[in-house]
């Protein structure tokens, strides 16, 4: 049973006009799938990684962005693998209370790692931000999905230049199953 919650690529950026931001290539009456394939083989490869960050639910793209991070090389560190760590819990069980604890470490913790962009990524998938202790504003409906890139984008770039080609359709792939339904979050 496919997860898929779109029919066309330009069903993906009416729901979310910021992807427009993200992915270069306009949105056409293309399959979602097919999209992705000729995202990948296009000027702009990585593309494909914000078209996958948009494509699937909250969870499974929490859950991709970790995967993807986690097949392309280990946690950087310690704070890297603890981010995941709760990004992952959040994604097993998306209580309030492990989403806020995912939230506290994406918005605080070292940018630099995509862990922490993972955890925002779960952070952001609903509810309210929280700033400074206090209630914020609701969370913006692309957090999740722009968190998810920035995570897969910068465990890309951590890998020397001549990996890189070869590790996008990976992450692309591991997209893929999860919205065919054969990578189910654990």
């Amino acid at each position: 049973m496919s997860k898929l919650r779109f029919a066309s690529a330009r069903d993906v950026f009416e729901a979310f006009p910021a992807a427009r931001d993200d992915i270069q290539a306009p949105p056409v009456d293309e399959a979602p799938f097919e999209f992705l394939g000729r995202l990948l083989q296009g000027r702009a490869p990585e593309d494909a990684i914000g078209f996958c960050a948009y494509l699937l639910g909250r969870r499974e793209t929490v859950w991709w962005a970790s995967q993807s991070h986690r097949t392309l090389g280990p946690p950087v560190n310690r704070e890297d693998e603890k981010a995941l760590l709760v990004a992952e819990a959040w994604v097993r069980e998306p209580e309030e209370h492990r989403r806020r604890a995912a939230l506290d470490i994406g918005l605080h913790g070292d940018h630099s790692l995509p862990g922490v962009w993972v955890s925002l990524a779960a952070g952001g998938s609903g509810g309210v931000l929280i700033i400074s202790g206090q209630l914020g504003p609701p969370v913006a409906p692309e957090m999740t999905a722009k968190s998810a890139r920035a995570a897969v984008l910068i465990s890309l770039a951590r890998l020397p230049i001549r990996q890189r080609a070869a590790q996008l359709p990976i992450c692309v792939d591991i997209c893929r199953r999860l919205a065919q339904d054969k990578s189910q979050p654990s």
